[in-house]
C-alpha cells in the first residue's frame, strides 16, 4: 500500500500462565499417555493392520514393527507397512499384504526396536553355517578327483544333508511359512508365498526321497538314484534371509534424518513454579502455560515466548544462518534452538507433539511411509504377477514332465522350483518405496520437507511457478528504509529528531509501519518520549504532542488537513514509491518537516533462488495483494515479468485455475493464510516453514528456511527421485522378464542351459541389492548448483 493509515491499539497480550487445575489435568493426562497401556504392533506396507503381540503382517507377511511412545510422549504408537499404508497394527510384525517388516507410525525418541532385524541376522548366521556344508557335500561329488560320496557312501551323504538342512529348512525358514500361509489365508499372495512354496516342495520331496527312495518310479531317478535338493533348500534360505537383512538394514538407513532431528530435543525443562521455586523436570512433563527458565548455552525446551530476560538464540537448525538472533521479550523463541549467554524466562506455547521440532519430524516420517502415485501401477502388476508365477511353475512341472529328458520328472521338479525362486517379486515391492524414503529423509537434511510421496512425484512435472511477495520473495517484516528532512524545517529538527518524535508518536500502535518506524529508532538506540493529546485520524494518520511539539504523520491528506505543504516533495515521495517504498508524511507544529519510507526489503538469497529456478526451466509469476506500484518495483529489481497485483485470496486460486486451464503445471509457493486456497489447488503447494501453521498444513512441500533456493533443490531431489524409482523398476521388471523363461528351461532345446534353484535364489536376491543399493545413491545426488 502507498499510504499509512496506523491502526492503533493497545500493545502486549497477555502472557500470563495456565491455571492450577488446568495444569494438575493436562499433567494427569500427559503422564496417562506417557505410561499408555499395551503395545501396538503393525505392518509398515499395510496400515490398517494393528496387533496387540509381535509377529507377522497376514496381509503381506512382513514383520510387524513396535509402536512406541512418540517424540510427544502421548501415547502408544502404531505400526504401518511402508508399502502399504491401510496397514496399521498395535504391535510390530510383518505386512499381511507384502510380508514386509512394519514401521513405527511416528517418530520416538526411543532406540530404534531392531527385533527384526536382530532376528533376521541369528537366522541367516545359522543357516549360512549349516548351508556351506551342505554345499560342499553336493558340489564335492562335481569336482576333480575322488567323489565325496566315496567317503561316506552315497546314502550317508544324503542323509547328513538331511540332519544339516532340517533345521534350516524348519526353524530359520519358519518367518517365510508363516508369512506365505498369512499370504493365502488373505488372499494376498506375495514373494513370500514363492519362497515358501519353493523350499518347502524342494525340502519335503527331498526328505521323502531319502526316507522312503523306493516309492519312487524311474522318471526320478538318475544312475538309479533319486535326486535330492536339499543344498537348493538350504541356499536358498539362506541367500534370502541375506536380502531380508540388507533391507532391514537400509530401510534404518533411511531414518537417520528423523534420527538427527529427534537428537535435537532438550530432554528436560527448568520450571518455575507459581511460589517462584525452580525445579527440572522431563519435557513431556511441560504444559502450556508452564514458565520456564533457559539458562546459558541450554537448548529452549519448547516453542514459546520470552516474558523476561534478553539473550542471542542459535535458530540455525530452522533457518540454516549460523548468525544467533536476539530475543527478547515479547519475542518468540523454537524448541531444540540454542540459547547463547544471556539467560531468558519463557512461557510455554506449543508443546509435545505441536511444537514445530515435532511437526517437522512427523512431516518427514508420514512423508517416508506415503505411496507415490506410479506405485499403484506396481501394486496392480505385483497383483497379477505372483499368480501368473504359479501358473507358469505349474506349466513349467507339466511340460518338463511330459516332454523332459530323463529322470523327466526331477527335470520338471528342479525347473519349477527355480520358477517359483527366481519370480519372487521383492526387488519390484522396494522399487518405489525405498528411493521414497531416502529421498524425504536426504530432503529434510537440506530443510526440505515433502507431505507425501506425491508431492515428489509432481514437483518434477513443474513448469510455472506462482510466488507470493510477501513473506516469500521479501522478508515480510517492514523495515525503516529512509529519512529525508525537509530543506525548509527549522528549530533544530534533524534525521535523529525527526525519528524520535515519529516513533514516539507510534509507539502504541501494532500496525507493521509504526512496528518498522520503531524498531527503526530501537536499533539506532534512540530514546523514545511520553505522548500526549494523542488523535487517530480514520483514513490519514496519527497526531499527537512530544516534547512539547505538536506532531503529525500520515498521508498526504493528513499533511493538508493541518495546512503543512508538501508540494515540494510529491515526486521525490513517488519515486521512493516506485522502488517498493511506502511513504509517510511528518509534520511538526503544522510545518512539513520530511517524510520517512519503510520497505519489505528483498531477501537476500531471492535473487539466486530465482536464477537458479529459470535454469531448471520454470517460468516464474509473482501474484500479492500489494499494490500495483510496489510489486512491479519488486518484480522490477527480480527480473520477474508476469506479475498480479491487488489481488484477494480468491484471486490468487483463481489465477491458478486460469493457468492450469491453459496447461500448465503449476507449483504455487506463499507463506500466509491467504495463500492456503491457492497452495491447495496447485499441483504442488510450497509453504515457507517461516510462514502461518495454515500455509504448511495445506502445502504438499514446506521449507523450513523459508529459503527459495529450497524449490530449485526440491525440483531436482524431485527429478532425482523419479528417475532412481525407474531405474529400479527397469532393474525389478527386466530381471524378472529374463530370468523367469530361462529358469523354466527355453534355452535348455537350443544350450543344454538349465537354472539351478540355488543359482535363481542367488539372482533374486541380487536384484533385491541392487535396488537397495540403487537408492541408496539418492543419499549423494546434487541438489545445489554448487554441491551435492
Amino acid at each position: 500500500m502507498n499510504e499509512h493509515q496506523p491502526e492503533h491499539t493497545c500493545a502486549g497480550g497477555d502472557h500470563g500462565g495456565a491455571t492450577d487445575g488446568h495444569r494438575h489435568e493436562s499433567h494427569s493426562a500427559t503422564a496417562r499417555s506417557a505410561h499408555g497401556e499395551g503395545r501396538t504392533y503393525v505392518c509398515p506396507m499395510h496400515t490398517e493392520v494393528e496387533q496387540s503381540e509381535p509377529g507377522s503382517c497376514p496381509k503381506c507377511g512382513m514383520a510387524l514393527e513396535l509402536s512406541r511412545p512418540t517424540l510427544s510422549q502421548r501415547g502408544p504408537t502404531q505400526w504401518t507397512c511402508p508399502m502399504h499404508p491401510e496397514v496399521v497394527r498395535s504391535e510390530p510384525g510383518a505386512c499381511p499384504v507384502c510380508g514386509m517388516a512394519l514401521e513405527p507410525m511416528t517418530p520416538t525418541l526411543e532406540e530404534e526396536d531392531d527385533t527384526e532385524l536382530r532376528d533376521m541376522s541369528r537366522r541367516f548366521w545359522f543357516a549360512t553355517a549349516l548351508a556351506l556344508p551342505i554345499f560342499a557335500l553336493t558340489m564335492g561329488d562335481m569336482l576333480p578327483g575322488r567323489p565325496v560320496s566315496d567317503l561316506f557312501g552315497h546314502q550317508t551323504r544324503i542323509w547328513l544333508e538331511m540332519l544339516l538342512a532340517t533345521p534350516v529348512c524348519l526353524w530359520s525358514a519358519w518367518p517365510f511359512y508363516q508369512r506365505a500361509v498369512q499370504s493365502v489365508r488373505n488372499r494376498s499372495l506375495n514373494m513370500f508365498t514363492l519362497i515358501g512354496l519353493g523350499v518347502a516342495t524342494a525340502y519335503a520331496y527331498s526328505v521323502v526321497a531319502t526316507v522312503f527312495p523306493s516309492i519312487f518310479p524311474d522318471a526320478f531317478r538318475s544312475d538309479g538314484q533319486v535326486a535330492v535338493y536339499f543344498e537348493a533348500a538350504a541356499v536358498i534360505v539362506a541367500l534370502v534371509l541375506l536380502g531380508q537383512v540388507l533391507e532391514l538394514r537400509a530401510r534404518s538407513q533411511t531414518g537417520a534424518a528423523i534420527s538427527k532431528l529427534l537428537g535435537l530435543q532438550a530432554q528436560t525443562a527448568l520450571k518455575i513454579d507459581d511460589d517462584g521455586t525452580e525445579q527440572e523436570i522431563p519435557l513431556e512433563h511441560v504444559v502450556q502455560g508452564d514458565l520456564l527458565r533457559v539458562r546459558p548455552g541450554e537448548k529452549i525446551p519448547v516453542d514459546g515466548v520470552v516474558v523476561r530476560g534478553e539473550s542471542t538464540v542459535d535458530q540455525s537448525m530452522v533457518t540454516g544462518e549460523p548468525i544467533p538472533v536476539r530475543k527478547t521479550e515479547p519475542d518468540e523463541v523454537i524448541g531444540a534452538t540454542v540459547n547463547g549467554t544471556g539467560s531468558l524466562v519463557i512461557q510455554a506455547q506449543r508443546v509435545g507433539e505441536e511444537t514445530l521440532l515435532a511437526r517437522i519430524v512427523q512431516m518427514v516420517a508420514d512423508a517416508q511411509r506415503s505411496r507415490a502415485p506410479i506405485q499403484k501401477l506396481v501394486d496392480t502388476v505385483a497383483s497379477y504377477f505372483v499368480p501368473a508365477v504359479i501358473v507358469s511353475a505349474i506349466a513349467t512341472f507339466v511340460i518338463w514332465t511330459l516332454f523332459g529328458p530323463d529322470p523327466a520328472m526331477a527335470y520338471a521338479l528342479l525347473n519349477a522350483i527355480a520358477v517359483l525362486i527366481i519370480a519372487c517379486p521383492c526387488a519390484l515391492g522396494l522399487a518405489t518405496p525405498m528411493s521414497i524414503m531416502v529421498a524425504t529423509g536426504r530432503g529434510a537434511a537440506h530443510g526440505v520437507l515433502f507431505k507425501n510421496a506425491e508431492a515428489i512425484e509432481a514437483l518434477r512435472d513443474v513448469d510455472t511457478l506462482i510466488v507470493d511477495k510477501t513473506g516469500t520473495l521479501t522478508e515480510g517484516r517492514p523495515k525503516l528504509a529512509t529519512i529525508e528532512i525537509a530543506a525548509q524545517v527549522e528549530g533544530g529538527i534533524d534525521e535523529v529528531r525527526l525519528l524520535q518524535l515519529a516513533a514516539s508518536l507510534e509507539r502504541g500502535s501494532e500496525h507493521p509501519l509504526a512496528e518498522a518506524i520503531v524498531q527503526g529508532a530501537t536499533e539506532r538506540s534512540i530514546e523514545l518520549l511520553e505522548v500526549g493529546e494523542f488523535q487517530s485520524v480514520t483514513g490519514k494518520g496519527v497526531e499527537g504532542t512530544v516534547d512539547g511539539y505538536r506532531v503529525a504523520l500520515g498521508n498526504a491528506a493528513m499533511m493538508d488537513a493541518i495546512g503543512a505543504q508538501t508540494a515540494s516533495t510529491l515526486e521525490r515521495a513517488e519515486a521512493l514509491r516506485s522502488t517498493g517504498q511506502t511513504v509517510m508524511f511528518t509534520a511538526v507544529d503544522s510545518t512539513f518537516a520530511g517524510l520517512l519510507s519503510v520497505a519489505d526489503p528483498i531477501k537476500s538469497t531471492t535473487q539466486a533462488a530465482l536464477a537458479e529456478i529459470r535454469d531448471l526451466g520454470l517460468e516464474i509469476v509473482m501474484i500479492t495483494g500489494d499494490s500495483r506500484t510496489t510489486a512491479e518495483a519488486v518484480a522490477k529489481e527480480l527480473g520477474i515479468t508476469k506479475v498480479h497485483a491487488d489481488v484477494l485470496p480468491e484471486d490468487k486460486a483463481e489465477a491458478v485455475r486460469t493457468l492450469e486451464a491453459a496447461g500448465k503445471v503449476v507449483a504455487m509457493a506463499g507463506d500466509g493464510i491467504n495463500d492456503a486456497p491457492a497452495l491447495a489447488l496447485a499441483k504442488v503447494g510450497i509453504a515457507m516453514g517461516t510462514g502461518t501453521d495454515v500455509a504448511m498444513e495445506t502445502a504438499g512441500v514446506t521449507l523450513i528456511r523459508g529459503d527459495l533456493r529450497g524449490i530449485a533443490e526440491a525440483i531436482r531431489l524431485s527429478k532425482a527421485t523419479m528417475a532412481n524409482i525407474k531405474q529400479n523398476l527397469i532393474f525389478a521388471f527386466g530381471y524378472n522378464a529374463l530370468g523367469i523363461p530361462v529358469a523354466a528351461g527355453v534355452l535348455y532345446p537350443a544350450f543344454g542351459l538349465l537354472l539351478s534353484p540355488m543359482i535363481a535364489a542367488a539372482a533374486m536376491s541380487a536384484s533385491s541389492v541392487s535396488v537397495i543399493v540403487n537408492a541408496l545413491r539418492l543419499r549423494k545426488a546434487k541438489l545445489s548448483s554448487g554441491s551435492g
